[in-house]
């Protein structure tokens, strides 16, 4: 054991930083810890551990949430009136069935096991989508309005997932990773602008408003 000077940074009131020295902590000259500094925090923190055992806990996540709209779309595809709506609801089932399949990869990728972990917000949000074809009547453009809004907030959801694990994957420099799950991303863009191309371009919207 050795006497060392640990030097403290506080912030003054006028924003500049002060540094001063706090004498006789002890350390061990053959115990060191990796630490990560940042101005957002007021003491050291654990390098990427914690970061990566987030990481790693989201993609656990939103690989269930994947696996669970390969069980649901089809439901959501079979009560849907038009079909436009139909074929695209379809096409993005078998997008969805390839994507269980890329973060598969993913996990191969950063040397884990594929493991699934429930995700409520998925499960709530199927859930609107049930409670909706459930509250609208068969055959009818109304219905198509409603599936449209809730499989759009299913689309929002992973358009916020993917694009925070793609990030979190570049900063902990899994490289392979990084490009499936941007290339995931750039699909769920694209399902979710196709379904806003249905309901207004195609003026579902309009016409249901005349039901």
């Amino acid at each position: 054991m050795k006497k060392t000077n640990k030097i403290l940074t506080t912030e003054s009131t006028n924003g500049e930083p002060e540094v001063s020295n706090n004498e006789g902590s002890d350390i061990s000259e053959t115990t060191e810890k990796k630490t990560v500094k940042s101005e957002y925090l007021t003491e050291d923190v654990d390098d990427e551990g914690a970061l990566n055992k987030l990481f790693l806990d989201l993609l656990k996540d939103v690989y269930w949430a994947e696996k669970y709209l390969v069980k649901k779309l089809p439901v959501a595809e079979e009560a849907a009136t038009t079909s436009l709506l139909k074929k695209a609801l379809h096409e993005h089932w078998l997008q969805t069935k390839k994507q269980v399949e890329k973060v598969e990869q993913v996990f191969e990728s950063i040397g884990e096991d594929a493991v699934s972990k429930k995700c409520v917000a998925m499960h709530g949000l199927v859930e609107e989508v049930e409670e909706i074809i459930h509250e609208t009547d068969d055959q009818t453009l109304t219905r198509d309005v409603g599936i449209i809004i809730a499989a759009q907030k299913v689309e929002h959801y992973e358009i916020a997932a993917y694009g925070g694990l793609a990030a979190l994957a570049q900063v902990l420099g899994h490289k392979e990773a990084t490009k499936i799950l941007l290339e995931i991303l750039e699909e769920e863009k694209g399902a979710d602008s196709k379904l806003s191309e249905i309901a207004q371009g195609k003026r579902i919207n309009a016409e249901a408003a005349a039901e």
